[in-house]
């Protein structure tokens, strides 16, 4: 892994930004709320994202969230206003009231309290889309607090991942990163028919509901099946070939054959004509059913192979094959660097503060290109003083403001 820090250089990227000119206003937090936000970010939108006035806690989080500011806020400019005093609180629906989206992650009933809630603001702006992200969905749930973990373990997500009698998380935030992308796509949608109505509207996501679509495949498989859906390290695959192997010096390599024309390529590339002829796996739904003395076979037959070699003749033959990798190696990947796939950040907390980092970028290209990043994580309350100074507040407004610690 390349753990060289380099000095911070500007980003300037030439891709389409279809969403330029939209301002978005986000009170949002942690991962969920400012995924939806980085999506729209991402695409062009101006995205003040609203901090409290000692900040988003998400900047100092240790361990598994040290990652999340960084990540999830780019291409924001940042604003810290103390909603619990009157001055803070008008500040902020002086702010929204100038927004063509408001994004939200909180409790139910919190951003009613400071009149930021959806009926109150689209009193003042019609054409406002507003999209709310929350645990549940309005229903007999909806006032539960909900995090990634506990709608992973009630929607049957960290039963399916773990071995039986042993759920176990996904490794990492799947149900907060879906549930923001799932509001953006709900705001783009806004976006197309307030264009068409001139009116705005409410889109709603939530962690539960994006978890129970996650596993509705599963779901599907019982009522087609009428057989409940093992947890995946003891489910029927439905391939022959389809697993993680070791192999020589204890290594590890994930190779697949998922057609009966993949089979007898594999079995041609290996010199497994033995395998080949046989009947027991002469099809793929042969191969599924005897599929336990298939792969003690094939781990007796590639323990002593190299994964390097194993990877290179899958790749020369175009079979499915993966390398097990960590995260961190991911940073010297071949194809990430040649495609422009991680992109260089300044970090704006902690001791590294000012040093630069790569982050990884949208999976996909516009126009041929990928979107990249145009402004910097920004830190606490960077862009207070100019936002307030746009929406009219005069420069001993502003002072006021900050003396009486509305704003920072």
């Amino acid at each position: 892994m390349n753990t060289e820090f380099t000095e911070p250089t500007e980003s300037t990227p030439s891709a389409p930004q279809p969403l330029k000119g939209l301002r978005v206003v986000e009170f949002t937090h942690m991962v969920m709320g400012p995924t939806c936000g980085m999506v729209l970010a991402d695409m062009g939108a101006e995205v003040i994202k609203v901090e409290p006035i000692d900040g988003d806690r998400t900047r100092h989080l240790l361990g598994s969230g040290a990652g999340f500011f960084p990540m999830f806020n780019r291409n924001k400019k940042s604003i810290a206003i103390n909603l619990h005093t009157p001055e803070g609180a008008e500040v902020a629906r002086r702010l929204a009231a100038s927004a063509d989206v408001v994004a939200e992650n909180f409790k139910p009933g919190t951003m009613k309290k400071y009149g930021l809630d959806y009926d109150t603001l689209s009193q003042v702006n019609p054409r406002l889309i507003y999209v709310s992200h929350k645990g549940f969905l309005p229903g007999p749930y909806e006032h539960r607090t909900a995090l990634d973990e506990v709608v992973q373990m009630m929607g049957g997500l960290a039963y399916m991942t773990g071995r039986p009698g042993d759920p176990l998380r996904a490794g990492t935030s799947v149900n907060d990163i879906m549930g923001g992308m799932f509001g953006a796509i709900g705001a783009l949608g806004a976006l197309i028919q307030r264009g068409i109505t001139g009116k705005g509207q409410e889109v709603q996501s939530a962690l539960f509901e994006n978890n129970v679509f996650l596993v509705g495949q599963h779901m599907l498989q019982y009522a087609i099946t009428g057989q409940p859906a093992a947890p995946m390290p003891d489910r029927i695959s439905a391939w022959g070939v389809y697993d993680v192997f070791t192999v020589r010096n204890g290594e590890q390599i994930f190779l697949a054959a998922v057609s009966d024309a993949q089979w007898a390529t594999f079995c041609d590339a290996l010199g497994f004509a033995d395998l080949k002829a046989d009947a027991r796996f002469a099809s793929n739904n042969l191969r599924v059913q005897a599929r336990p003395a298939l792969l003690t076979l094939l781990r007796e037959r590639l323990a002593d192979r190299s994964a390097a070699g194993l990877a290179a003749l899958f790749e020369q033959v175009g079979l499915p094959f993966a390398p097990i990798r960590k995260p961190e190696e991911l940073y010297d990947d071949p194809h990430l660097l040649a495609t422009g796939g991680l992109a260089d950040i300044t970090l704006p907390d902690g001791e590294r503060a000012g040093q630069t980092a790569k982050t990884t970028l949208f999976p996909f290209t516009m126009d041929g290109q990928r979107l990249g990043v145009r402004l910097q994580p920004p830190r606490k309350g960077e862009h207070t003083q100019a936002l307030l100074s746009a929406l009219g507040y005069s420069v001993d407004e502003i002072a006021a403001l900050l003396s009486h610690a509305a704003v920072a």
